[in-house]
């Protein structure tokens, strides 16, 4: 696949530091570009039609590269590559074809696209590139809203065509950050009967290590600005006194880093035009990907759970035959419970949970993360 056929080179900084991640990071001019030696790819989008209101989206990936190049670099070994601005086609339709050809070619090559800038329903296209690989997979959504409204303008509209898209690969939704006040009820109660799982910001907010094992679920993330709290993040037309701040907002993006099964990551609606002189909503989202990357390079889980590398737990419920089974990482301490859905040894599935769930079975509970697990897999 010829990239450069599909993208505008992004603008160099010429005053850059040696110490600085700009100067580690490769374009499509590099000579001898070998994607076999590539881990991330960097896609800035430009598309806004999929807004009425937020428009100046279309120059917040320039914005964000400026701040995240400035960023020093770590003692990581980065193999980065800038494809840089997507072009947009006639239509947003076919921005968001373009979108998707370009994601499962580079997933398919095992490199993580992180988009940066554009519209939240090109999250779509982000997820239909996963069609190709004929697995299921598991969707994490950070938004202030549900974007699942009847009418308007495709950001606004997107959710309900993601999660009822056909062919159907999805195995999982889950919601952070949502502020009740901003959902329909409606909403909330459709989530739970699919089985899917959610944690407004309140909650997020009491015990934020309650959404790592959801953030560890997750094939790809969708990262919507205005789920950060306008103080930190003024950079939107819906920025809202209430959110996260902006060292939550990189908690999330290092867990998601940290995380084996990650493979796509956007971050999107960030305007330009909204932000503050000091570029503050630009600085924030950089350093969200800064710490996507380092959670990336801090990668121990193998996902062999038969391997030394994993201590297996099997739980047995008084009176009955049922058992669980759980595993715990020796590295790093995370939990994993055996979902089994079938006979075979296929039929089965890991799912990330906590220790909280492995000491609910040890008396005598069904943990609601295996319960809901069984309900969308049998």
């Amino acid at each position: 696949m010829n990239l450069k056929l599909f993208f505008q080179l992004p603008k160099f900084e010429n005053d850059l530091l040696h110490s600085a991640l700009g100067t580690s990071i490769l374009t499509l001019i590099n000579e001898n570009l070998d994607f076999a030696k590539v881990d991330v790819a960097l896609i800035g989008l430009t598309e806004n039609r999929g807004t009425k209101l937020n428009t100046g989206v279309s120059r917040a990936a320039d914005c964000i590269r400026k701040e995240l190049y400035r960023l020093k670099k770590s003692k990581s070994n980065y193999r980065i590559i800038d494809l840089g601005n997507l072009q947009n086609g006639e239509h947003l339709e076919d921005t968001s074809d373009r979108l998707r050809e370009v994601c499962e070619f580079l997933i398919g090559q095992k490199i993580i696209p992180v988009i940066l800038g554009g519209t939240h329903d090109l999250s779509l296209a982000q997820y239909k590139a996963f069609e190709a690989s004929n697995d299921l997979i598991s969707v994490l959504n950070v938004d202030a809203k549900m974007d699942v409204e009847v009418k308007g303008a495709a950001n606004e509209t997107f959710l309900s065509k993601l999660i009822t898209h056909k062919p159907n690969f999805l195995f999982s939704y889950n919601h952070l950050a949502h502020q009740e006040f901003l959902v329909e009820a409606g909403a909330l109660m459709a989530m739970n009967q699919l089985y899917f799982e959610s944690m407004r910001l309140g909650e997020l907010r009491e015990n934020f290590e309650k959404a790592e094992p959801i953030i560890r679920m997750a094939n790809m993330l969708a990262f919507d600005i205005s789920a950060i709290r306008s103080a930190d993040a003024p950079g939107h037309f819906e920025a809202q006194p209430f959110g996260l701040t902006g060292e939550e907002a990189c908690r999330i993006m290092w867990y998601a880093g940290m995380n084996e099964r990650m493979k796509s990551v956007s971050i999107s609606e960030f305007n330009p035009d909204l932000d503050e002189a000091q570029n503050k909503t630009a600085k924030v989202v950089a350093t969200m990907v800064w710490y996507f990357l380092e959670g990336y390079y801090h990668r121990k889980d193998t996902g062999e759970f038969n391997s030394s590398a994993y201590t297996k737990y099997t739980v047995s419920f008084e009176g009955t035959d049922d058992t669980l089974t759980f595993y715990k990482s020796n590295k790093t301490e995370k939990w994993w419970m055996l979902v089994q859905y079938g006979e075979g040894f296929r039929d089965r599935a890991y799912v990330p949970c906590s220790y909280e769930d492995y000491t609910e079975a040890t008396h005598g509970g069904f943990p609601e993360r295996w319960i809901k697990a069984q309900g969308k897999l049998i």
